[in-house]
């Protein structure tokens, strides 16, 4: 068998990247900008029901830059889900402000409201909120945002893992004041790495705030015959012919939705009846993009997460841990930590992300699932 990855980039088989790719090759709009940008941007605000998006090299940039757009500055405190991958935390502290990390609630593994409430009432002075949609799954939004709402503080959505995931109806990233999402080669769609920032303002609001995003992406050049910078800037832009592959995954976007979904379908079916393993909460009324598949297994469960992971990576079969908490990490040593249970260790401590590539075969999946059932007998 050959290698199987946790989740790797998927072309579209119609070749609609490559259509788009040589498009810009034809006309010379290598670099830095053109149509596919333009182009990109205006297809993902569509398709999310964002106000305006901003098309840039990262996700990471574009949490950064959402954080400069609600005014986030040094000193600052910011509240960031302590669940999540480091990406979402570092442009806080790019901007001198001071992340306070919220721990999750077991319901949907992302911020918990009870905690952000706690948070509220020991930081009162908190410029930005940011939860996350955590593996595609939908963070409590009508919660959270009523909760900032009722304190007029931005929400800032790192929605890097969930595009095409909804709550309640509405797509993940645009209950916020800000989205982002991330095309990072491991993510439901790809563009080998960028990302985009959406506005959810009111729409001459939002033009505003991502033309002066574009502004920051693009050095902060002023509109001057010369060389004139009053503003710090960033080479944060996304490029044509990365945009070009944007274009042609979103294009099959449903489709992969769906391939993830069933992916996850097929292991809680196969693998649902061994004793101790649970998965990853999917609601009634919501749907999540399932971007990874993710297993819990309880204390008392006599296969642990390595053991897991270590038979798997024995047949070639990439897997991986849960995010490693925040307020855990080293770096943020010092940082505040609003604790709701220590659930976001737990998850950690006992959880495995299985394989989730959309190209998975159902004789590959099989395969997963018979090296993981082996480990019960």
């Amino acid at each position: 068998m050959a290698h199987i990855y946790l989740s790797s980039p998927h072309m579209s088989e119609e070749g609609y990247e490559q259509a788009f790719i040589k498009e810009a090759f034809d006309t010379n709009w290598i670099a830095p900008l053109g149509k596919n940008v333009n182009e990109f941007e205006k297809e993902l605000a569509a398709y999310v029901g964002a106000k305006d998006a901003a098309a840039l090299s990262a996700g990471t940039a574009a949490i950064h830059l959402a954080l400069k757009a609600a005014g986030v500055g040094e000193g600052d405190v910011v509240f960031c889900q302590d669940l999540t991958f480091s990406a979402t935390a570092n442009p806080i502290v790019y901007e001198k402000a001071v992340p306070v990390f919220i721990d999750s609630d077991r319901e949907t593994w992302n911020m918990s409201p009870e905690a952000l409430e706690q948070a509220f009432e020991k930081y009162p002075q908190v410029k930005a909120v940011m939860p996350v949609h955590l593996y595609g799954l939908p963070a409590d939004m009508e919660r959270i945002m009523d909760i900032c709402r009722r304190r007029g503080v931005p929400v800032i959505e790192d929605a890097a893992e969930s595009l095409g995931s909804y709550y309640h109806g509405q797509h993940t990233g645009t209950f916020g004041d800000y989205g982002v999402f991330s095309f990072n080669g491991n993510k439901i769609i790809t563009t080998s790495g960028g990302g985009m920032l959406v506005c959810n303002l009111e729409k001459e609001k939002a033009q505003e705030r991502m033309k002066k995003a574009r502004f920051w992406a693009t050095q902060a050049r002023e509109p001057a015959r010369h060389y004139e910078h009053r503003e710090i800037g960033y080479n944060y832009r996304m490029s044509n012919i990365v945009a070009g592959i944007g274009r042609g995954q979103l294009k099959v976007l449903e489709q992969r939705v769906g391939q993830k979904r069933s992916i996850f379908a097929y292991y809680q079916e196969h693998l649902g009846d061994l004793k101790g393993i649970s998965f990853m909460p999917v609601h009634e009324g919501e749907r999540a993009n399932c971007w990874l598949s993710v297993i819990q297994l309880a204390p008392d469960c006599p296969v642990r997460p390595l053991d897991v992971m270590i038979a798997l990576e024995k047949g070639d079969i990439e897997s991986r841990p849960v995010w490693k908490p925040m307020h855990l990490q080293p770096v943020f040593a010092g940082c505040g930590y609003i604790d709701h249970g220590n659930t976001g260790a737990e998850l950690f401590r006992q959880g495995v992300c299985l394989p989730s590539d959309t190209k998975l075969t159902e004789e590959e999946l099989s395969g997963i699932c018979g090296i993981i059932r082996g480990l019960w007998k």
